[in-house]
């Protein structure tokens, strides 16, 4: 459903908390750290500054998220429910959070290096990153969620990465996840058409090894099958007319010494336009 130029600016106030809280969080990962210990960091950070955790208390059927992030280390993709296991030199965290700030919603992803990771772990992330931003290139008005999906496919793919097909991206406003889903695959000109003011959550989900996936006991937890390592990063855009209005941010991470991959490509974020969106 597209947004009036006034929800999106919620939607952007929504979007920077959760990037101030990754940032937050980023602050104090490195060996030894839990993940729970993470989590109670950024419960307290959102409720300080009067927001609610938008994953903790949701409920998938009988299933009710215990956490603030969902912390996925290594061949956890997404959804990892924080714990007291010590992080590892050489471990890759994904950390996924979600607010509901004055009725809105923000919702981010990205993927942390414990310390020194190796070069393959490097290279998983790099073609993550660049997926996001290939799918980002691609969420303008008139084209349709299939050019999003085909594109961030292409760009794993055609790397030998897997590309998770279960896990998909979403619509976001007043509600954590709205229509339309957004894939990670998919073939171009296909979907539901991109209309200007539509809020997006897209979110490539990528393996080193198979696509495949399994789920934990606790029913939360989403691995790769093989037990390889997996990356996420999310980003909320807006659909404008001749490209995707970005309206969350990395940069309170990139401005923490170590915890964003100095190889991560250099992509333009298109900066806010004032009054943008529906009326």
């Amino acid at each position: 459903m597209p947004k009036s130029a006034y929800k999106i600016d919620r939607l952007r106030e929504s979007a920077d908390l959760v990037g101030q809280t990754l940032g937050q969080v980023a602050r104090y990962i490195e060996p030894g750290v839990t993940t729970r210990q993470l989590d109670r960091i950024a419960e307290a950070f959102i409720r300080a500054r009067g927001a609610e955790p938008a994953f903790k208390g949701y409920r998938v059927g009988n299933l009710v998220f215990p956490g603030t992030l969902c912390a996925s280390v290594n061949d956890t993709v997404v959804h990892g429910i924080p714990n007291d296991i010590p992080l590892r030199e050489g471990d890759l965290l994904s950390v996924d959070c979600g607010v509901r700030l004055n009725g809105y919603y923000g919702d981010s992803a990205y993927t942390f290096p414990v310390g020194e990771i190796s070069a393959e772990k490097r290279a998983l992330c790099e073609a993550t990153y660049g997926a996001l931003h290939e799918g980002i290139a691609r969420a303008s008005a008139g084209r349709r969620v299939g050019d999003i999906s085909y594109a961030v496919q292409q760009h794993c793919e055609s790397r030998g990465y897997g590309v998770v097909e279960e896990l998909v991206g979403h619509g976001i406003g007043r509600k954590l996840h709205e229509k339309p889903n957004v894939p990670n695959v998919g073939v171009p000109g296909t979907g539901p058409r991109l209309a200007r003011g539509m809020t997006l959550c897209i979110e490539p989900m990528i393996t080193l090894g198979t696509a495949r996936t399994k789920v934990d006991a606790d029913g939360w937890a989403v691995r790769a099958a093989d037990g390889q390592a997996a990356a996420h990063y999310e980003h909320m855009v807006a659909v404008q007319p001749d490209r995707a209005e970005v309206l969350s941010t990395f940069s309170y991470i990139e401005a923490v010494p170590g915890a964003a991959l100095d190889s991560l490509p250099a992509y333009k974020i298109y900066e806010p336009e004032q009054g943008i969106g529906v009326m």
